[in-house]
């Protein structure tokens, strides 16, 4: 059976970066009744596009949604992280057509769709009845994919807007679908996957799989943000998909008791999790970050054998002088929107046996046993001390650059090695507990996402009490004793309070983005060093130059 993966003609190449980095191989010699032998067969095509999916989720696409926002950065650091500029170029929103992270995820979209309906093929041309295996469990497995191809397309909707709709493999060279027809075709794909797909029961760990709430969810999200994609507010539709969610429509989930719950070593037991990815040491590792965040030395403070490259951070809360931005910008200064109370914002410290505290790396930076971890740059064997600020400090004082703090700029190009807070929102164990790292899975939807559309949604159709009652029931887990200091209130719930709840609960979470867009702020608002851009077609990726290049029926998004 020839594989056409007709999507190669759009210069995915599948055989180069993307297949190679992914261990991908394709079968092109023989067909779906000689090649699966057995149940296990028929397991491992169909997770291999999940495969694609966990590693799509991540890196370049979390790079589109969170250095364009107001949550992170990626400052220059001495001599370190210019890039040629790239970093600057996306927070600023100055990116091209010819970006790197733009054409990986254009690329990485159609290669996801390609390799779903790949298996698709061929496991619908499968006798299921030849493996003991039932008709409902094909239908089962067939919708899991309609579901991922539906995922694919739902994230390359919301970076690129209309994408060519490849229903076979043997299609070349396709145009762009509308908006509108690429938007309906998700639709149409997730409604057919809720049909067919099972039931979460109740004690299931999540493992990857897809079942019905998952659709379901990723058909809320579809609405939620159908003002962003087509221009129609869709929010009664999109409360009543997360109602019943929160209603167990869809299975059984309900709110984790504990803030790190469904973040933590054994996330897959979260009641919580309505889809994952599986991590686990040396399969499949959801690890990705940990050199874009962490300190070249901050293997001492995790007592782990792994460097960071010392990239990214927290977009800064304070000025050099240490005033605050809060009174500047509506938007940004992220660790500061964390009440002080809140069990996340104490700083990141392993207990021993798969329990953690705290979420950040912030202040002077120690070992477990409390001694000094020094810096290799600025701060060559001096104390590091993470600090929630940008600005060349090691270049105050006398006969130096700067006279004093007040001189300091405060911009993407004024980093040093200990600029910004870091996120430790996955948690690292020691090396003498190494089997648990990586361990937590990946969170791809979890209920509190369908806690806050739902709110959201109340709040637009002009429910604000219901839609602070919602945002109020997942924050009050991460204090003590369930007591909120500052809960959402009727009196205090507007647009911008909506935007800090979003940005509190899922920070690093890879969606800040598409938030800002829904609230049409991304393009309108100011934050830490970036100026409001104004253009609306901001909003959308350009469609890579790589990819209009192997296929002259794409067409360039407006405004590129």
């Amino acid at each position: 059976m020839k594989k056409y993966i007709a999507i190669a003609s759009l210069s995915l190449i599948l055989s180069v970066y993307g297949c190679t980095k992914l261990d991908q191989e394709f079968y092109s010699s023989v067909t779906p009744d000689t090649f699966f032998k057995s149940e296990k067969d028929i397991k491992a095509a169909l997770f291999r596009p999940f495969t694609h999916a966990k590693w799509y989720i991540g890196e370049d696409r979390w790079r589109l949604q969170e250095y364009t926002a107001d949550n992170f950065a990626v400052t220059t650091k001495g001599r370190h992280w210019y890039n040629g500029g790239e970093n600057e170029r996306y927070h600023y929103h100055k990116w091209t057509a010819d970006d790197n992270w733009i054409w990986g995820s254009w690329r990485g979209t159609l290669m996801g769709v390609a390799l779903a309906l790949d298996t698709k093929n061929d496991l619908s041309k499968l006798d299921y009845t030849k493996f003991a295996l039932t008709a409902e469990r094909q239908a089962a497995d067939l919708a899991q994919l309609d579901a991922l191809i539906a995922f694919f397309y739902l994230r390359g909707l919301d970076f690129f807007g209309g994408m060519p709709i490849f229903e076979s493999l043997e299609q070349e060279s396709l145009p762009r679908n509308t908006d509108q027809e690429l938007f309906d075709h998700i639709e149409k794909l997730l409604k057919a996957a809720i049909e067919n797909l099972p039931v979460k029961k109740a004690g299931d760990k999540e493992e990857g799989a897809i079942r019905k709430a998952v659709p379901a969810a990723m058909l809320a999200q579809l609405y939620f943000n159908a003002e962003s994609y087509i221009g129609k507010p869709m929010f009664e539709e999109s409360r009543k998909l997360a109602q019943d969610i929160v209603n167990n429509v869809y299975g059984p989930y309900q709110l984790d008791t504990k803030w790190n719950g469904v973040h933590g070593f054994k996330n897959d037991a979260s009641p919580e999790m309505i889809w994952s990815m599986p991590s686990e040491f040396k399969m499949l590792e959801y690890n990705w970050f940990y050199a874009d965040f962490y300190h070249y030395n901050t293997r001492q403070f995790f007592n782990q054998d792994m460097g960071g490259n010392n990239g990214a951070h927290l977009t800064p809360s304070l000025k050099p002088t240490g005033s605050s931005y809060i009174t500047d910008f509506e938007l940004g200064s992220p660790f500061e929107k964390f009440d002080d109370g809140d069990l996340r914002k104490k700083s990141y410290v392993y207990e021993g046996t798969d329990q953690y505290t705290g979420m950040f790396i912030v202040g002077p930076h120690k070992t477990p046993e409390g001694d000094v971890i020094v810096g290799g740059e600025e701060y060559k064997d001096k104390p590091l001390s993470f600090v929630d600020q940008v600005g060349r400090f090691s270049e105050v004082g006398p006969g130096k650059k700067y006279s004093s703090i007040n001189e300091l700029p405060s911009k993407m190009s004024e980093g040093e090695e200990n600029t910004g807070i870091r996120l430790v929102k996955v948690p690292i164990p020691n090396l003498a507990n190494n089997t648990l790292r990586w361990g937590a899975d990946m969170p791809v939807i979890r209920l509190s996402e369908i806690y806050f559309i739902l709110a959201e949604s109340n709040y637009r159709l002009g429910d604000k009490q219901q839609a602070a009652d919602l945002f109020n029931a997942v924050r009050k887990r991460n204090f003590v004793n369930d007591v909120d200091p500052n809960p959402v209130t009727v009196a205090n719930i507007d647009m911008y309070r909506i935007l800090d709840e979003w940005s509190i609960e899922f920070i690093g979470e890879g969606r800040r983005r598409s938030d800002l867009i829904r609230w049409k702020a991304f393009t309108t608002e100011k934050w830490w060093d970036h100026s409001p851009s104004i253009s609306a077609h901001l909003n959308r990726f350009p469609v890579p130059n790589q990819a209009i290049a192997g296929n002259s029926n794409l067409t360039q998004n407006p405004g590129y």
